[in-house]
Order: C-alpha cells, then structure tokens, then sequence
C-alpha cells in the first residue's frame, strides 16, 4: 500500500517510516526537513511545509492512506493557532489528493469519545490536550474517514516525556514534586503503539483510546523505572504550592530534554489521562505490554538500536545515552591489517590501548562490587563473550561490543575500518564510545572521568591503527 507519514521528521514519525518499510509498503515521507543520507527502500522523502496546501496535496497523490503526526508544540506559547491552520491545510490537500483514510495521533484526556467520533469535553483540559482534540475535529471535518488514537506518554526512547521520567529518575535519588505526581494515568509502549499505527488503516474511522492495561501514576513510573534500572528507590516529597509553570523549571534545571515542549507538557500532567472508553485493543487485535514491561522494553530496545546504529549516531548527549567518536588515520596499506587486528581482541589490556588506564578503571570497580575479567573466546562472533563485553556484531570491517555489567551504567564500544578516496581522504578507524549512566553515581563517573576520557579514547584509536604486531 502506498502511505504517506506527514511529520515524519518526529520522534513517531521516524519510527513509523521504519516500520511501514520493513512491511512492504512504499512510504511518501514529509517533513519541513528531511534527514539527509542513503534513502531506504520504498520511502520517498519529500521536503514539504504542511501550510503549503497545494505542495502537500501534490505529495500525497497515490496515497491510499496518510498518517498526521504534526504538532506545534516547539513553536511557542502560539502552538494552538498554528496547529489548527496546519490541520486545515492538511485535511485540504488530502481531499485534493483523493486520499481515502487519514490516521491521527492525538491526546488521551477528558470525558472520553462517543461513538461517532466527536470528542469530550475540552474544558478541563490544558491547552495542548484541547489543541490535540481540536485538531482531531478539524481533521474529521475534511470529509475522509479519521482513525484518532487517543494516547497519553508513551513509554519509549526519545519521547520527551519518557526523557523527562528517565533523567529525573536517574538523577534525583531524592527529589521534591508537585501534586501532579499523583495524576492517574495510562501511558502505552513504543512498541505497541507502532502496532496500533500499522494496523490503523484497516479498521473503521472513529476515535480509540489506548494505553497500557493499569493504570499508574508518574510517582509509581518513577519508581518502577528506578527498580528496573537497579537503582534505590526514590525519596519524593509532595508540595502543594509547587506549580505546574515553577515545576517546569524545576524539570529544566535537572533535564536537558527541549524546553519549548516539556514546558506544554507539563501543564497537561495535572490532566488524568486514562482510558475511559476500552475496547481498542480488541479491535486492533493488539494484546498491550503492562506498564513494567514497557518500561523495561523501551530501554531493551534502545540498547538494541545502539547496538545497530552505533556509527552513525552523532557524538554528544541523546536520550540518556553519551557519545564520543573517534578517527584515526590508517598509514597507506595497513588497512587489511587493521581489519585483521580486530579479531585479536580479548584477554590482554594492552589491545585497548592505555593499559595502565584500564587497570586502575578495574580496580576502582572493583571497590563498587565490580568483578569485570579478561577472557579471549575461541572464536569472535556475534553473542560470544569478551573480557567484559559481550559481541554484538561482528563482520569483516566492523565490530560492536556492549556491557551491562558496569556499576555505573551501560556501555557500547565499536570500530570499523572505512575506505578511503585517495590522499584527500585516506582509510580510517572509526572508534564510537557510547554510555549510558545509571543513577547518579554513573552521571558523576562520566562527567567527573570526562577530560581523562578524552585523551584515552584518542589513544585508545590511535593502538587499534598501530597495532601490536605492526
């Protein structure tokens, strides 16, 4: 089937345009940018302003169905005018373009939906709730048949407000909090929101509510986050006269998640947020994970997309994860033996590079009950265990190797030999470093090991390009 995903520069979109490709369908994505770089197969990226009504509806024509994942919320205090003109250019251009189904991502809140799709009632709501449900209607008032999913947080890497539960977990082990930790709520997991997304245009227009199968609260969040991450649980005190607008800056002193969104967010968290209306899940055939599950499956698969992506993700601080990226020359014909150096590692410190660095690292592990060991497998393969690492990927130019047996957190170290284009651009290593902190013993590790960490991963890259033998 032929989709388009307007919006696909977001958090949602990027992860839909992903999923609707690995099933086979060819994908128009549209965003007022588009990523740069190789363009998958079956996915059409098209560099397109939703106010400009003509130009979207010349990008959808062919589009069976169209997923709307556009909000304003980054914009300013004036998101709502400008969601609702997008909206209408939006639900203009499909029409023109003969688009047969749209499906709309909106926001969970209020009295619930009645059967024909109108939504409830907007007046207890904040005003990015009301924005959500207004722009619902607008898309409805098109005439095109509308699937509205009505969701609250969603549990997954990258999404602000999963972001904001992770670093005030993570570095609060005591923390002082407003009243709307104690909003009820129903957030769903990434995943199964992907699985609603997917699924969406082959059941009947209307609105549907989804979440999780409990409902929690963002303290119960908070603390189920900290169990899954092996952290203490958290010291949160309550206090009543700590408003929404002064709790945000609270959340911008110790998070570094966008302020322009965590701001409207945040006004919306004193807002329940639960299914009032069940019965999608049956109709989706979706079984949703609890919210436990989700949890833990939104940092499982960020460790897998790690795992995956490792060289091309950009160097600095992303979704909890720090990065460092490396590169060092390759002399003019060492190339094949430096790819040949990697299946060396394992069972000597000194292929890392710094040994004497990485002696005091184990041994200061060691006082946090650390018993991290060298060990050389027969031979390196994907799942085989090295020193402390265990193979995540392996080919003839690249390796990846993950931890999670650090006390201070999790960790990822990759190398891949690229080929060069002449003495403009010689063969390189690629040496990618990234951590992610647990708690804030892990946070003060890295920010205090930084300048030493610096120095060692340029050296650290340098050995690999020498090598031992060489």
């Amino acid at each position: 089937m032929a989709v388009a995903v307007v919006g696909a520069s977001g958090y949602v979109g990027r992860l839909l345009v992903g999923r609707l490709t690995q099933l086979g369908h060819r994908v128009v994505a549209i965003a007022r940018s588009v990523e740069q770089g190789p363009v998958a197969a079956g996915v059409d990226r098209r560099a397109v302003d939703v106010a400009d009504t003509a130009a979207v509806a010349q990008a959808l024509v062919g589009v069976s169905a169209a997923y709307y994942l556009v909000h304003a919320l980054a914009g300013g205090p004036d998101f709502a005018e400008r969601d609702r003109a997008a909206a209408r250019s939006f639900a203009t251009a499909a029409r023109d373009a003969g688009v047969r189904r749209v499906v709309y991502l909106g926001g969970l809140g209020g009295g619930g939906a009645d059967d024909h799709g109108a939504g409830g009632d907007p007046g207890a709501l904040s005003r990015h709730l009301s924005s959500r449900h207004e722009v619902g209607d607008l898309l409805r008032g098109s005439g095109i048949p509308v699937v509205e999913l009505q969701a609250a947080v969603v549990l997954g890497a990258g999404s602000i407000s999963f972001e904001m539960l992770r670093y005030l977990t993570e570095r609060l082990p005591a923390m002082v909090c407003p009243r709307w930790v104690d909003t009820r709520l129903q957030p769903i997991a990434e995943r199964d929101l992907l699985e609603y997304l997917v699924r969406a245009p082959d059941v009947p227009g209307g609105i549907y509510e989804i979440g999780t199968p409990d409902v929690t609260t963002y303290q119960e969040m908070m603390q189920r986050y900290a169990a899954i991450r092996g952290l203490p649980p958290r010291r949160i005190v309550k206090v009543p006269l700590l408003t929404p607008s002064l709790s945000a800056h609270w959340v911008d002193a110790v998070t570094p998640v966008d302020r322009r969104i965590s701001h409207a967010l945040i006004e919306s968290l004193a807002t329940e947020v639960v299914v009032r209306r069940p019965g999608a899940a049956a109709v989706f055939g979706i079984e949703p994970m609890p919210v436990a599950d989700a949890i833990k499956a939104a940092l499982d698969e960020q460790g897998a997309d790690l795992e995956q992506r490792l060289f091309d993700i950009d160097e600095g601080l992303a979704d909890g994860v720090f990065v460092v990226r490396t590169v060092a020359t390759i002399t003019p014909g060492d190339a094949e033996a430096v790819r040949q150096d990697l299946f060396d590692i394992g069972g000597d410190l000194s292929w890392y590079g710094v040994p004497g660095a990485w002696r005091l690292r184990l041994a200061a592990g060691r006082l946090f009950g650390e018993h991290l060991a060298l060990h050389r497998p027969p031979q390196l393969s994907a799942g085989a265990t090295v020193d402390w690492w265990t193979v995540a990927h392996v080919d003839a130019g690249s390796v990846v190797l993950s931890t999670k047996t650090w006390t201070f957190g999790d960790a990822w170290l990759g190398y891949r030999v690229t080929a060069g284009t002449g003495s403009a651009r010689p063969d390189a290593l690629l040496q990618v470093a990234a951590f992610r902190p647990r708690g804030a013993l892990g946070l003060a590790y890295w920010r205090l090991l930084w300048p030493v960490h610096r120095v060692v991963f340029v050296l650290m890259a340098r050995r690999r390009v020498r090598g031992r033998k060489r």
